[in-house]
């Protein structure tokens, strides 16, 4: 276990050389050490993940590493701690982002800075690694930075664009606004606790004498502010749909293996704070809840097949959201595990469409796929069935529904209601994207890729986001605390039918809506009503435009009136002042005798008034 470490150390490693490369090198050199270098990673947490579950997997183990600062009480250690949780997400973190960038070395090629790409993706995940690995609060942020700034390089990849940069700041400045109100957080609990070790602050704030309720309330409410500002959650949502301008391998690795999970993690790992304050914790499942069923309309409506995914990213994470907010710990991190393999499965596919059909990427522009792309069709049915959560055979079933029997569980009945909807969305979405993308008339010409780079990735993830992958058993017992349904059975098994029935009601409505003329589709989208619905979805419910009309114009307004600033007026009049006299001054340096000994003159009889006067 003390190889720890070197899941970081590799792909830090990596991408430092690549981008002193300086894109010399050929596609196939990049290659090997951008994907190599992940490769690595994944092994080495592979070892070390058995090495931990054979030995200790009742406690943790910490690596510490070396000392940061030291002044005074103030002594951050840069520390790694491995346990059921951090372990989980090394698992996910390495192990999907491996499969992410083998797809990428196929996606990518003959693409203009392909070093760099993988020189930004390897820092990702050594960021994201960072984050989940780290001991220490500081140490935390210091990650999630990281995955934020390697966010901004990715979206805006192709920067020749004016719009993905515009994507890329948007996604920028949106997370920073969570991120302020994280470092907030961290500033209360150090100034509340002392530390921001984690294990020191969960033990402190079970002691009454050490808590200060309205301290430890705002804190946890910052917390909750930096998680829906990186996780995509209401209110600060508006970036992730943006968030596509980047290649779709980038679209997949902050979807399913790095950003977006981080949110969930941060509350998992600090659950011993919420735990202390209810009413942030109810705010969480509200947020949840409210997020997964405002994006399962929005994604109803969408034409981009990147777009529907993305709104379905922030729906899945409010699922997560929703069970972190009943204290279903376990449940969130399971689904985050799951929702990881079928979302890569799905925006790898879709990447795989992209390139397939020269880059299209209006799903009405495509059609009858199924036939020309056997192999993603399945990948899709597969991927679009767990999403689903279609019941017995696919792996975001079991996820999905052990979320929604923990509601059931915690007596929130309107949260169960909001879930059941989400459910029926999202197999409303889901399924309208592969009948419009597989089914009916063919409006391209696609040609499948080809490679075990194309392939391998794509078998493997679809062979993990059916049962198989729900076999595997995040080692969070020793780490988390048991969910209110934990030991219930009253009333699940007619939660999960009632669940398969939602999920298959809303495959059965898609395929009569999408299969065939879709003439109620057309009638529906034409009537006044529909119009209007359709807008309002499709542009998110209007957030965009209501943050542009409350902040990003009043701030535009501002700058234009602090470019007239009075201050700088005036000092640019006192310089304006100086110049004049300097040049009527000047003009007195004439040359002429006569003129200096008239000057003299003038001047002795003024200083002479002068003196009289006085």
């Amino acid at each position: 276990m003390n190889l720890l470490f070197l899941t970081i150390v590799f792909p830090l490693l990596a991408s430092a050389v690549l981008m002193f490369s300086a894109g010399r090198w050929s596609e196939q050199r990049a290659t090997l050490i951008g994907v190599g270098s992940i490769g690595l990673s994944a092994l080495t947490a592979l070892w070390v993940g058995c090495a931990y579950l054979g030995s200790i997997p009742e406690s943790s183990f910490v690596q510490p590493l070396w000392q940061w600062i030291s002044v005074g009480n103030f002594q951050p250690a840069f520390r790694l701690r491995l346990d059921g949780l951090s372990l989980t997400m090394l698992g996910v973190v390495t192990g999907v982002g491996f499969l992410i960038h083998l797809f990428a070395s196929w996606y990518m090629r003959g693409e203009e800075g392909f070093s760099r790409f993988f020189a930004y993706t390897n820092l990702f995940i050594a960021s994201m690694l960072c984050l989940v690995l780290a001991d220490d609060l500081l140490f935390v942020y210091l990650g999630w930075e990281g995955v934020g700034l390697c966010s901004y390089l990715l979206i805006g990849f192709y920067y020749r664009d004016p719009a993905n940069g515009a994507a890329a700041l948007k996604a920028f400045i949106v997370t920073r606004v969570g991120d302020v109100f994280l470092a907030i957080g961290l500033f209360l609990l150090y100034q509340q606790f002392g530390t921001l070790h984690i294990a020191d602050l969960l033990r402190l704030a079970q002691e009454p004498q050490q808590a200060s309720s309205d301290l430890l309330y705002w804190a946890c409410l910052m917390l909750l502010g930096g998680a829906v500002g990186k996780s995509a959650q209401l209110p600060l949502q508006t970036w992730l749909a943006d968030a596509m301008a980047g290649p779709t391998p980038v679209s997949a690795l902050i979807h399913a293996a790095t950003m977006v999970t981080a949110g969930v993690y941060l509350i998992a790992r600090t659950h011993g704070l919420f735990l202390q304050e209810p009413e942030v914790l109810h705010w969480v499942a509200l947020t949840g809840a409210a997020t997964l069923v405002l994006a399962g309309f929005a994604a109803l409506v969408q034409t981009d097949i990147k777009r529907i995914l993305a709104y379905s990213t922030m729906s899945q994470i409010g699922y997560m959201f929703l069970a972190l907010g009943v204290g279903a710990w376990g449940g969130a991190i399971f689904h985050l595990m799951t929702h990881a393999f079928f979302k890569a499965l799905l925006f790898l596919s879709a990447g795989s469409i992209i390139v397939a059909t020269h880059h299209e990427q209006n799903i009405f522009q495509m059609g009858g796929l199924r036939r020309s792309m056997p192999l993603v069709y399945l990948c899709f049915l597969v991927g679009g069935s767990a999403l689903s959560a279609l019941p017995l055979v696919t792996a975001g079933f079991f996820s999905k529904d052990e979320i929604l029997w923990q509601v059931f569980a915690a007596n929130q009945s309107s949260l169960l209601v909001a879930g059941l909807v989400g459910a029926f969305l999202t197999s409303l979405y889901t399924f309208r994207l592969i009948f419009t993308v597989f089914h009916g008339e063919a409006h391209c010409q696609a040609h499948p890729g080809k490679g075990l780079a194309h392939h391998l990735p794509l078998i493997v993830l679809m062979l993990l986001s059916t049962t198989v992958g729900a076999l595997i058993s995040p080692p969070l017992s020793s780490v988390l605390p048991a969910g209110p349904g934990e030991h219930l059975e009253a009333g699940k098994h007619g939660l999960e039918l009632l669940s398969a029935a939602i999920a298959l009601s809303g495959i059965g409505l898609a395929a009569w809506l999408f299969l065939g003329r879709r003439t109620l589709v057309t009638r529906l989208a034409r009537h006044p009503a529909g119009k209007a619905l359709s807008a309002l979805w499709l542009h998110a419910w209007g957030f965009d435009w209501l943050y542009e009309r409350l902040f990003v114009r009043p701030y535009l307004l501002l700058t234009r009136l602090l470019g007239a600033d009075p201050l700088d007026k005036l000092i640019e009049g006192i310089a304006a002042v100086s110049l004049f006299c300097h040049r009527l001054l000047g003009r007195s340096v004439t040359g002429h005798l006569r003129w200096y000994l008239t000057s003299l003159g003038l001047g002795a009889v003024l200083v002479l008034g002068f003196l009289l006067m006085v």
